[in-house]
């Protein structure tokens, strides 16, 4: 009998379908639910970017099932199997029902990863905290990848995309090295730098590291989809940076939002939608890299992570 140890895939969630959006809105905003003005928001943007049809929840079970596949092909031991799990923050199956998936199961040993590459204790270390708390109470050994933003093979899949996107540009007639590239992440709030939180240093790891491979000499870092709360958050927004990149006659502009591996709200929304819209009104030619999804150098890259946690025991 193989021991399993079981892998517990975690990211934010998303709705299922449009009836969903409220239940799913009243969950982030810890059991308040939205008025009707936020709700309306919120589903229309929805309805923008997938009419209805939502791929958004497809996407991360494809990811958690080659996740799985890349675990079973890079597995060091014939006598240890791992078992993929999905936990969500703010959908069903919760982060919770992963964890107690687990235990019916019988698996006493876990390792949890975030689809997320940069830890801040507001994001990364909400999803540790929850899934650690339910695996104590159910007697699961649980062990965590907090972050991987600098492993080479996301850094390579990463500056592929951006490598890809700079190609066009050329071909269609821009100077290359007249393309100013947006590296952007989700923004938080401000107080994490008093926190001394490793969010914003690791980001700006992988912009370098991404521009030195894919030789980008004109980059800069900007931030995107803050909430809207009275505290202050990191900025600028990219809206904002776009408007400042007008006033310094930049014509031609990448968006590589490096925080974030899915399509979903932030990227179809906030950059194809919002971002196009400004960038249309000051005349700018802007694309955005293609996100990660289930590229396969992510999935080896989340193979090794979880494989290199387990061996340190």
């Amino acid at each position: 009998m193989k021991t399993k140890i079981g892998v517990l895939v975690m990211s934010y969630g998303t709705p299922e379908s449009l009836e969903q959006v409220e239940a799913y809105y009243t969950h982030i905003r810890r059991g308040r639910a939205p008025s009707a003005e936020q709700l309306q928001e919120l589903t229309d943007r929805y309805k923008a970017i997938v009419g209805g049809v939502f791929p958004l929840r497809e996407n991360t079970d494809r990811q958690v099932k080659n996740v799985q596949e890349a675990l079973g092909r890079n597995n060091p031991d014939p006598n240890v199997e791992f078992v993929c799990y999905q936990g969500l923050k703010h959908a069903a199956p919760f982060i919770e029902d992963g964890v107690e998936a687990m235990a019916r199961d019988g698996i006493q040993r876990g390792i949890g990863v975030v689809l997320a590459p940069h830890y801040s204790v507001m994001s990364v270390g909400s999803y540790i905290k929850r899934a650690e708390e339910k695996a104590q109470e159910l007697g699961i050994q649980m062990d965590f990848v907090e972050s991987y933003h600098l492993h080479p093979l996301l850094i390579k899949a990463l500056t592929n995309r951006v490598t890809a996107k700079l190609d066009l540009f050329e071909e269609a007639g821009a100077d290359r090295a007249s393309v100013r590239v947006l590296f952007s992440a989700h923004s938080l709030p401000e107080r994490i730098l008093e926190m001394g939180d490793p969010y914003v240093d690791q980001l700006m790891e992988t912009s370098k590291a991404i521009a030195e491979q894919a030789g980008v000499g004109s980059w800069q870092f900007t931030w995107q989809s803050a909430g809207r709360t009275a505290e202050p958050w990191l900025g600028p927004d990219i809206l904002d940076t776009l408007h400042v990149l007008h006033e310094e006659q930049v014509e031609y502009v990448l968006s590589a939002p490096i925080g974030f591996v899915s399509d979903h709200l932030e990227v179809l929304y906030d950059l194809d939608i919002e971002a196009q819209a400004v960038a249309r009104e000051l005349d700018m030619r802007l694309q955005r890299t293609d996100s990660l999804n289930s590229d396969p150098l992510y999935m080896e890259t989340l193979s090794d992570v979880v494989i290199s946690r387990w061996k340190k025991g």
